[in-house]
Parts: structure tokens; sequence; C-alpha cells
């Protein structure tokens, strides 16, 4: 090129800036910086403008490496002679050494960073216009190999937050396209890099960074999981700062647009993300109160499987998921079972509630209000899912919490959650063979809550192979507080019982006595009572009515109903003990015992006389062993007492030798012989005194015991056809195997 293509450069300051020695490109730097004093001075700013345009083009975009160095050093010198008057140039100056950020050369890269840095310095402001730019190219040089090019990129860096932080001008809306595109660096140097600008954008008093955080959010959180101590420290305070700044607006904060955001990193298995966004959660709760119903499935779905950490390292993430758990729950509210609102209901409400309906006038819709908070409802069926899924988690204290929570929808929300009983039902008693007996109990509860809420009314229930007879219908549904389900939940739970015999064997009574608590005692037991005699295998009715009998005669929880069926001294009453009498003629022993407890005892006496024609088994004279185990217990304190009164109580002495006469001579038969040597002077033919006349109960003459003595016939013969049938099965069974 002839020397004039460059003028008003000369030949010597060219060759200069060409040179790959620094000090000789200095030289032209100085020289190149008094021309365009001079220039200034005399108005000649087209020859600025043509110097501008060979250092740029010429020099700044020049394939030589040492060449695009004094282009950069040139361009540097034209800024500082032009001092302030360099903004009028800001984009000859600024856009070849922006360009320079990305050179293959880390010395070119070294000298762009010093040259901006110089240019920045004199125009300060003037140069924001190409922020997007610098900062892109910061952001990459941060992470830069060469430590000079580091150091250079951070003193510009420096220099570059200075400007924006004394700026009014700032771009905030066209930068975050650009940060959030950064924020997902893997650079440990390039993720400092863009928290600390986070940092700075936030700490200027006229930019409203919380406006934007949905969009740097996820981002922050990925940058707080960093391996290294100092940037997820840095980025710790950070995320503070927003938090505090949030509590401090509350208006104008996006809740429900960061929500998935923290909910997602709520299930992080780094434990410093995971507790910061389960205590972000809480907060937006605390703020914005029912607006975050919406999300309420996602966040349980994250924290309840938290709340079961034990170890020390995750405390702080299981004491936030307990918080947000209570926050939670007082979300709910019993407005959430109101039927949901319709869109033109919400329409009308709208309406109604702008100024301008009074007079006539239709609300512009493009600014109408946002959605009120009270018209917000909990999904409920949204949240049952989530609770279905916890109910299978490994963790106790997690399926505790769901259940718990099934019990907080059944009381603020029946009419919602009994819509979708058919969705949790046959779960929640499968549940009671969990291994945990505080599950167990909290699934009873539930499960008690069903059965016994005014709102099961309003829904029919699956049909079941059982027909329920009319005495449970009117006498439990109707007359003790209970709905439909009660009834299919005894249907299920003796189904449960008999498909898993370990279970009745191992939590049957722990079950039947917590219900009696939970539920009325009298109801459960009548229920049970007419629904097992339907049951076509009479074994594990057998089994069932010598489970429930020692439930009854043992537990406290059942004292209030032993007191009525010993005194029987009401028609519900005596219903009940001959509604009992007729289940429990499936154990022969549990029925005398009944008559004992009631005090029948001319009808024990009677049964007992029948005993002869039964097959008698080690597991019937297990039975009767354990009865007289029982009359030693404190529960009949008050039949041995009766012992006392021999003239009145003949049927009772005489039942009890029925009883020893049928045991073999064991510790039981001793037991019971002591205790009848104990009754005085008493002779079975003894006619020398008249008997007292006892004193009867009105009620109890009213029970046909004719008729009770020939059902438990009727039941015997049953069970001795059902032996004779299983008999023949295995004679056939075996008959078959020799054929084969």
């Amino acid at each position: 090129m002839s020397e004039r293509d460059y003028a008003p450069l000369s030949a010597s300051c060219i060759r200069a800036l060409n040179d790959k020695l620094y000090e000789k490109r200095k030289v032209a730097a100085l020289e190149i910086e008094r021309m365009v004093k001079d220039f200034s001075t005399s108005l000649q700013f087209d020859q600025i403008k043509r110097i501008l345009k060979v250092l740029g083009d010429d020099f700044a975009y020049s394939s030589n490496p040492n060449t695009r160095k004094g282009g950069l050093i040139g361009l540097a010198a034209t800024a500082i002679a032009l001092g302030k008057d360099s903004s009028s140039y800001i984009n000859e100056l600024a856009k070849p050494v922006i360009a320079c950020f990305h050179d293959p050369d880390s010395r070119v890269r070294y000298y762009a960073c010093e040259a901006l840095y110089n240019i920045v310095k004199v125009s300060r402001g003037s140069v924001l216009p190409f922020f997007n730019e610098i900062f892109d190219g910061l952001s990459k040089l941060a992470a830069d190999p060469d430590q000079n090019v580091k150091n250079g990129a951070e003193l510009l860096d420096r220099l570059i937050k200075d400007i924006v932080t004394e700026s009014s001008s700032f771009d905030l809306v066209a930068f975050i396209p650009l940060l959030r595109e950064r924020i997902y660096t893997k650079n440990a140097f390039a993720r400092q890099f863009v928290v600390s600008w986070v940092e700075v954008l936030d700490a200027v008093p006229d930019i409203n960074m919380l406006v934007l955080l949905p969009e740097i959010l996820d981002g922050l959180f990925q940058i707080l999981g960093d391996s290294s101590h100092e940037i997820r420290k840095l980025c710790q305070g950070v995320l503070e700062e927003f938090l505090t700044g949030i509590k401090k607006s509350k208006n104008g904060v996006n809740f429900t647009g960061m929500a998935n955001i923290l909910i997602i990193h709520s299930q992080n298995t780094d434990d410093l993300i995971q507790s910061t966004a389960i205590t972000w959660l809480r907060e937006f709760i605390v703020l914005s109160g029912r607006t975050m119903l919406p999300h309420m499935a996602g966040i349980l779905n994250a924290i309840l499987p938290c709340l079961a950490y034990n170890d020390d390292t995750r405390r702080k993430v299981r004491e936030a998921a307990e918080n947000l758990n209570v926050s939670l729950q007082k979300l709910i509210e019993m407005q959430d079972d109101l039927p949901t609102p319709t869109l033109e209901s919400l329409a009308d409400s709208t309406l109604n509630s702008h100024p301008d309906a009074s007079r006539g006038t239709s609300p512009d819709t493009e600014s109408a209000p946002p959605e009120s908070s009270s018209a917000i409802q909990l999904d409920v069926l949204s949240v049952i899912k989530v609770l279905q899924r916890m109910l299978g988690h490994k963790a106790i204290q997690t399926r505790v919490s769901a259940l718990r929570w099934f019990s907080l929808l059944l009381s603020k929300t029946p009419n919602k959650t009994f819509r979708y009983i058919d969705e949790f039902f046959k779960l929640l008693l499968n549940t009671l063979s969990d291994p945990s007996d505080d599950v167990v109990l909290l699934d009873l509860e539930v499960l008690a809550e069903i059965s016994s809420n005014p709102a099961g009314d309003n829904f029919t229930t699956e049909t079941t192979n059982l027909t329920i007879p009319s005495p449970v219908r009117q006498l439990v549904d109707l007359q003790k507080g209970l709905n439909q389900y009660f009834t299919k939940f005894m249907i299920h739970l003796l189904d449960l019982f008999k498909t898993d015999r370990q279970l009745l064997e191992d939590r049957g009574s722990f079950i039947i006595r917590q219900l009696a608590v939970y539920l009325n005692a009298d109801a459960l037991f009548r229920c049970l009572a007419e629904i097992l005699p339907q049951e076509e295998d009479v074994t594990f009715v057998c089994t069932m009515v010598q489970t429930l009998n020692t439930i009854l005669l043992t537990s406290t929880e059942l004292f209030h109903l032993r007191s009525q069926l010993k005194d029987l001294q009401t028609e519900e009453s005596c219903s009940l003990f001959c509604c009992l009498y007729k289940c429990w003629c499936h154990s022969p022993v549990a029925t005398v015992c009944l008559c004992y407890l009631s005090q029948n005892y001319t009808h024990a006496c009677n049964l007992l006389h029948s005993f002869g024609d039964l097959e008698v088994t080690v597991d019937f004279l297990k039975e009767i062993d354990k009865l007289v185990q029982l009359i030693e217990s404190p529960i009949f304190v008050y039949l041995r007492l009766q012992l006392l009164d021999v003239e009145n109580n003949e049927d009772l002495i005489k039942s009890l030798y029925g009883l020893l006469m049928l045991l073999p001579q064991s510790e039981a038969f001793k037991l019971l012989r002591y205790r009848l040597e104990c009754i005085p002077h008493y002779h079975f033919h003894d006619k020398t005194s008249k008997p007292k006349k006892k004193e009867e109960r009105p009620l109890v003459a009213k029970i046909n015991f004719e008729e009770l003595l020939a059902h438990f016939h009727k039941v015997q013969a049953k069970h001795r056809d059902s032996k004779r049938s299983q008999h023949a099965l295995k004679l056939s069974a075996v008959k078959a195997l020799n054929i084969q």
C-alpha cells in the first residue's frame, strides 16, 4: 500500500505501529495522541475519523497479531487525546477493540482489555450502548487461561461496574437475555463473574432486579451448587439479598413465576440448594398467601420426603421443610370446599368490582386487575395424587405426613375430597398392613374420619359383593353419626383380615381397639357382628369372633360397652347382645363368655349341656383354658363375688362345673377347681333351704333365649357341614394324586 493510504499517519508511525516491540508501538501511540489533539483543536474532525478508520479497518482487524496490537494502542491513544469528546466517536473506538476480545492471541486479548479500559475511562457512560458486547466478552475473558488476560479483564470489569452503578440509562431489559444465557456457564471463573454482576445490578437503586428475577433465578440456584466454596458463598449472599428485597417490596414480585423453579430445586440432592429453595418457598407463602395454592401439589411432592431426613448434615433441610409444611397447612381454608367459580361468575365479580361499573361504562379488558387470591382454590385432586405416591414412600415420617394431609383435607375440604375417595380409599385400607405402628395409627384415624364425616352421605359408594343388612344401615349409619363408608370400611377390613391372617394376628386387636376409640364402639361391634355371619369361610368367622371376644373382654377402650352388656338395662343394649350372640355362635366358648359377661348364667348353663355334642379339639380346649384365665381376671370380679350368693346363682355354679368337666386335668382344671372349692357350703341337692327369688331384669326377660339356642345349634351344624366338605375335598385330592 502506498503511503497516502494511511494518511494522515506518517510512514514512520505506521512502521512503529506494526513493530513487534511494545516500546516502538508506544512511541507511535504518543505521536497519534499529539496528532489527534492538534486535529481536535483545529476542528479537523474528518482527519480524526480518517485516523480511526485506519486504526480500525487496517490495524485492529488485520490478520497480523503485531498489527492488531498497534491498532489497539493507537485507538486507546486517540481516545485519551479526545478526552470527553471521545463519546462522539465511541462507535469507531469501541467496536474494533471489542472484536479483539475473542482474538486467538492472548497478548492481543490483553491489549484489547487495556485499550478498552482507556477508552471507557474517558468516555464513561457513552460506552453503555455496547454493554452487552462488552459483558459477553468479559464473561469469557474471566475464564481465560492466561492470567494476564484475566487481570486485565478484571480491571476493565471494575470500571464498567462503576459506570453502570452511576448511570441512570442502563438498559436492563436488553441485558437480561444475555445474562440469562451466560448464567448457565459451567466455568467457575465465569460463574463468579456473572454472580458479581447480578450483585452489582441489584445494588443499584434505579434498577429493579426483582422484576426480572424469574429470568435468572434458576441459573443462580445452579451456581449455588458450584464445587467452589467461595462461589457458593457469593451466590448465597446474592440470593439472601434478593429474598430480603422481596420481603421489603412485597408488591410487584412475580411469586408464581418463580414457584416452579423453586419446586424443582427443592428436590435437589445438594443440601444448600435444597434448604435455600424450601426457605424461599416458605417466605413466598407467608408473603403471597393463597396465590401459591396452584403450586401446592408440586411443593408437597418436593418437601414431604425431606421430612424424613434424620442425619445432622440434612437437619437444616428437614427444619426448612417442616416450617414450609406447617405454612402450607395454614393455607387450606373452608372456602376451598366451595364449588369452583365459573368463568362467568369470575367475570361478573370483576365487573362489579370495577370503579367504572357504577357509571355504566365498560372496563378496559386489557387493563383488568389480576385474579384475586380469594378466587383461587385448592386443586384437591392434584394434592391427593401426590399423597397417594407419598404413602408408598420408604420413609415412615413421609408416610405419616401424607396421612396427616389426608386428615386435613377431610376436615377442611370434605366434599371435594369425597369426590375422589375411590382414588385412595383402597390404598388407605392396604396401608393398615404398614410395618410402622405410627403409620397404622394415623391411617386408622383417617379411615375413621372418612367413616364419620357427614359429607360421605353425599356420594355413592362402589358396589360390593356383600348385602348390607338393614340393621346395619338403620342402626349404624343413621343413628350413630356414621356414613355409608363406615360399612364399606368394615367389609374391606374383614376382607383384609381374611386374606392376610398375619395382619389379623399381629395387628387385629390394635386396629379394632383404636377404631373403638375413634368411632362408636357399639356401632363398630354391631356392624362386624352383622357382616361376619355372611362370610362363607366359617373357620375365619370363628377366628374373628374369638379375636373380637378377647378385645371386648380385655380392652380398656371398651369399658363402657362391657358395662352396657353386663347390665342390659336398655333396649339398645339388649339388641346389641342378641346381635353379638348370633355372630358369637361361631365360637361356642366365646358364646359362653358373652353369657357370663351379660350375666345370663341360665342360658350359659344350657349352652354347656350341648357341648357334649361338639367335636372337642385341642383348639377348643385352648379356648376353654383362656376362658378360665379370664374368669380369674379383674374383668369378672363381679362374677366371682356372685359365687358367694349360692342360693341365687346355682346356674352360674353349674356352668362353671360344666367347664370343669370339659377340661382335662390340666393347670386350667386345677385353677377352676380351686375357685369352685372356695364356694361356701354349696350342695346341688340341698332341699332344706329355700332359694331367695332373684331380682329379674325386665328387658332381659323379653329376650327369646330358646330362639338364640336354636340359632347356636344351627350355626354349629353349619360348622360340622363345612368340616365334612373340607374332609371330602381332601379325600378327593388324595385319590386324584393316587390315580395320577
